[in-house]
């Protein structure tokens, strides 16, 4: 005797609706469904499986956040994967701002220039930033305070990355003159 139970597996435009009304079936299903190939992209483009597990995390909060965006019937995987390879690419350029060389070695540095930025108020540095022109000003704090990378900003902002970068580097040299003369007037 042949028995065979039929399981009815919803059609890709069902499950993304599944996903995206939070069903914690097809939020899992997509998770369990990606995590190995993910993960192993998440690897390669990782220093060690812990930054591997943490791009991969926030890759999926990325997805199951924009999941509204993806178009149903093309490639799931590939729109996953680029999203997985973008946050990658964010989260190696957030950890070269954040290195040092060698701690120990910042510790033993010294210098007989007095350290000018610690004689300015925050009053004072947030009026300095003010001054700034408002594209200067945007660029400025979406990049050093808010942390954007320079192609989030140009998409907000609708101007090219080249610009964007060019903007602030404007930005920072105009800043540095600003504080550098309030230093001289006092």
């Amino acid at each position: 005797m042949d028995i065979s139970i039929k399981i009815s597996i919803p059609d890709e435009g069902d499950f993304i609706r599944a996903v995206l009304n939070n069903e914690r079936w097809a939020q899992k299903q997509l998770y369990e469904d990606h995590y190995p190939a993910m993960m192993a992209i998440a690897l390669r483009y990782s220093n060690n499986e812990d930054d591997a597990l943490d791009i991969l995390h926030e890759s999926f909060i990325k997805v199951f956040i924009n999941l509204n965006k993806y178009k149903v019937n093309s490639s799931l995987s590939a729109w996953i994967r680029r999203i997985l390879i973008n946050t990658a690419i964010d989260y190696y350029w957030k950890e070269i701002r954040r290195k040092t060389d060698d701690i120990e070695q910042a510790f033993d540095l010294k210098s007989d220039i007095p350290d000018v930025i610690s004689d300015i108020s925050t009053v004072e540095i947030l009026n300095s930033i003010q001054q700034l022109s408002p594209a200067y000003r945007s660029i400025f704090n979406m990049f050093v305070i808010e942390g954007y990378t320079h192609r989030e900003i140009a998409e907000i902002l609708h101007i090219n990355e080249s610009t964007c970068r060019a903007n602030l580097v404007k930005a920072r040299a105009k800043l540095k003159s600003i504080l550098i003369a309030k230093d001289f007037n006092k």
